[in-house]
């Protein structure tokens, strides 16, 4: 039985590398994503996280579903780009990414850069289908209505804390684009139950600050999980959350200083990567 398994899980893997972009898999959802996941497009540092950051268990808790039209947003370096454009181009989905709104007239050359570099990056249509850049930014304006099934913003709520109404600004947008019925896949790092400071200086968030602010977006929290929990993590560093694995940190984050060579890292790797939130939430 076991081998028979085995045989069924290759072969769905096997079809799905050979598929062309844009045909939708009759494999079970369970092997298209595992074997959007083992793609050789994904490094060896970002196979490397999969255990910290699961996932396979966070996008099937999220309820990510082949055929989906999917925004992701702040994409940052592309851990979860690697897996859900060739997920998306291969199972007849779109993928979305958020990147500096190009309409800014204050926008900067290294901001215009970035965007046109993460372009540059998942061009290859036959790993990652047409990937489509999205304008985003505190003066952008609302992302469509309506357009998508499933929206994942992955560690970026901490940062938009740091500006008056952001937070408020961007659930609003995130929630008037998806589709009824559509998911909004929260990640984010967890403070301990308490007050919350507003500017999030630390990088963690309560878990009951970010439902209240879904749900004044207009968002049910339909579930959350502990798929991503870590009851090491003390959260307590010196440099917040960036004191811990992937970020590192030798000195405040930000602070434009050279890394401590002198700093004792050994008990912060020893945690590893952050206690986190897993939430989803339904339009």
């Amino acid at each position: 039985m076991k081998m028979q398994m085995l045989k069924n899980l290759l072969m769905a893997t096997l079809t799905l590398a050979l598929l062309p972009t844009g045909i939708a898999l009759a494999a079970n959802d369970d092997a298209a994503l595992k074997a959007a996941i083992a793609g050789e497009w994904r490094s060896t540092e970002d196979k490397a996280r999969d255990a910290a950051r699961k996932p396979v268990e966070s996008l099937q808790f999220w309820g990510l579903k082949p055929g989906a039209s999917i925004l992701e947003v702040q994409p940052g370096a592309g851990w979860w780009t690697r897996i859900l454009a060739p997920y998306a181009a291969r199972t007849g989905g779109r993928y979305s990414a958020t990147a500096a709104d190009l309409n800014n007239p204050s926008i900067t050359d290294a901001a215009r850069k970035s965007r046109a570099d993460f372009a540059a990056r998942y061009a290859d249509e036959k790993i990652f289908g047409k990937v489509e850049l999205v304008n985003w930014g505190p003066t952008a304006a609302p992302l469509s209505q309506g357009s998508y099934d499933f929206i994942l913003v992955s560690r970026a709520l901490h940062g938009w804390m740091r500006a008056d109404g952001l937070l408020e600004r961007n659930l609003a947008s995130l929630a008037g684009s998806l589709k009824s019925g559509g998911i909004l896949a929260i990640e984010q790092h967890r403070a301990n139950p308490g007050p919350q400071d507003p500017k999030a200086p630390s990088g963690y968030v309560t878990e009951a600050f970010v439902i209240e602010a879904a749900q004044k977006a207009g968002l049910r929290l339909a579930d959350r999980s502990e798929i991503n929990a870590n009851a090491k993590d003390t959260k307590d560093h010196p440099f917040g959350v960036w004191t811990l694995p992937p970020t590192r940190a030798t000195v405040p984050y930000g602070s434009g200083k050279a890394p401590d060579p002198t700093f004792d890292r050994s008990k912060y790797d020893a945690i590893g990567e952050s206690d986190r939130m897993t939430l989803r939430f339904v339009k």
